[in-house]
Parts: C-alpha cells; sequence; structure tokens
C-alpha cells in the first residue's frame, strides 16, 4: 500500500502522538465544509426544498449507522472490552437512548417541508448517497474492526461536529429553524465530538502493527473523500440549476 505524502516511512511502527497526527492529517484538507453544498448552506443561499433533498439523502446515510456499528461488534475480539462497550453505547444512543436520532431528522426534514414517507423511501436518494451507504455497510462488513473503526467512527463520524457547528446557527438565524427541529443537529455536536475522539482512542490502542497502522490512515483518508464526495454530488443533483455560480467561488 501506498503511503500518504508527509507520512511515517512504512517499516516504522508510529507512536501514538505520530499516528494521531498522521490519521488528523489523513483527513485534513478532505471535510466535506469544502463541499459547495456546504458552503452554500453555512452562507444561508440554500432554500428549504434543498434541506429536504439533503434530509431525504441523509437518511439513507445515517439512518443504518446503528447497523454499521452492529456487523463491526459482531465481529470484535472479546478482549477489546473497551471497543465493544463503545460500539454498543453508540449503538443504544442512536436507537432507544432517549429520541431515535433518525426521528429527529424525520422532524427536521418535515419542517423543510418533505414527510417522513419521502424520508425514509430508497427511491429519493441519489446514487452517491447509494454508494456511500454501500461503502459503510462494506467497510464494516468485511475489515477488520479496527480499520472498520477508523473509517466509520474517526474517518465519518469524527467530521461531524466541525460540519454543523458552521451549518447550525444558519437554520435558526437565517432559516428560522426552532430548537427542537434543529434537535437533530445540537445533539450530534456533542455526541460525535464524544463518539470521534473515543473512536480515535480505540485505533490508538488497537492499531498496533505497521500494516494496521497503514490500513487505518487509508481508510481514514477514503471515508472523508466519501462523504466529500457524497455532499459535493448534493449540490450537483440538487442545487446547481439554482446557484449555478457556487461551485466557482467554493
Amino acid at each position: 500500500m501506498a503511503l500518504m505524502a508527509g507520512s511515517p516511512a512504512v517499516s516504522q511502527l508510529m507512536n501514538r502522538d505520530e499516528f494521531r497526527t498522521a490519521l488528523e492529517n489523513a483527513i485534513k484538507g478532505k471535510s466535506a465544509n469544502k463541499a459547495p453544498f456546504s458552503i452554500a448552506w453555512a452562507t444561508g443561499q440554500l432554500s428549504r426544498a434543498h434541506l429536504a433533498r439533503w434530509a431525504e439523502n441523509h437518511y439513507h446515510y445515517v439512518g443504518p449507522f446503528a447497523d454499521y456499528l452492529g456487523y463491526i461488534y459482531a465481529r470484535t475480539p472479546d478482549h477489546m472490552t473497551e471497543a465493544k462497550d463503545f460500539l454498543l453505547s453508540n449503538m443504544y444512543e442512536e436507537e432507544i437512548g432517549g429520541d431515535r436520532h433518525t426521528d429527529l431528522l424525520i422532524r427536521f426534514a418535515e419542517a423543510c417541508g418533505t414527510t417522513r414517507a419521502r424520508v425514509v423511501d430508497p427511491e429519493n436518494m441519489s446514487a452517491t448517497t447509494r454508494g456511500l451507504q454501500s461503502w459503510c455497510y462494506a467497510v464494516a462488513m468485511r475489515e477488520d474492526p479496527v480499520v472498520a473503526v477508523a473509517g466509520l467512527v474517526v474517518g465519518l463520524e469524527s467530521q461531524v461536529p466541525s460540519i454543523y457547528r458552521k451549518q447550525t446557527p444558519t437554520l435558526r438565524e437565517k432559516y428560522g429553524f426552532t430548537d427542537e427541529e434543529v434537535e437533530f443537529f445540537d445533539l450530534h455536536i456533542v455526541s460525535d465530538e464524544i463518539h470521534g475522539e473515543r473512536g480515535y482512542q480505540i485505533v490508538l490502542e488497537h492499531a498496533n502493527t505497521v500494516e494496521l497502522q497503514q490500513r487505518c490512515l487509508k481508510i481514514c483518508e477514503i471515508g472523508a473523500q466519501m462523504r466529500l464526495l457524497y455532499t459535493t454530488a448534493l449540490y450537483h443533483d440538487y442545487v446547481a440549476q439554482d446557484l449555478p455560480n457556487l461551485a466557482l467561488a467554493a
């Protein structure tokens, strides 16, 4: 496997500090914040109809997140107790630890003008969203559990707070959504910061060979690219005809 620019030599096991920096660098520069759709959202240029299309797609990416984690949990060795505990608690929070996260997303979607029926219908997601969902399932079911945590929790979930911190104030100030309608975002700013850090700690502890470290770095990079691709596709599929010059300004 080819190393990314700036990575330590493949023959050398990185210490925790070096590895943490390398993981962060694998994601850096590929944040979904850079996508035209995210820029239009943060600057208040989207319509509620555009946000509704986002919700209809996002449901099919994050809706199965507990399923992804369940596949990883089932293959995680018993000696990785803290990793199994984290995966189980993350699943619990997603599904039954209070309001189901997908229900909060649907509440936001309905406030944007779409319906629960449209949100849950897979016919309303784009091909790129379908690709992201499929990639998440493939990583969860096929990769080493440590590598899977790196891809789905570090590469994807740890990005969420930085994305939503830019978007959520606009939802209140520009679009006039209520606190109840944007609870999905407020919740994930807090919870995914915790989840992301715990994911980092699992990867730092258990990626204890050169090969595992390099596989974790690569899948973090791919995960960040996948989310950026997904978010960019939302602009091209739903917004470009209304805001054609936005991509040039991004």
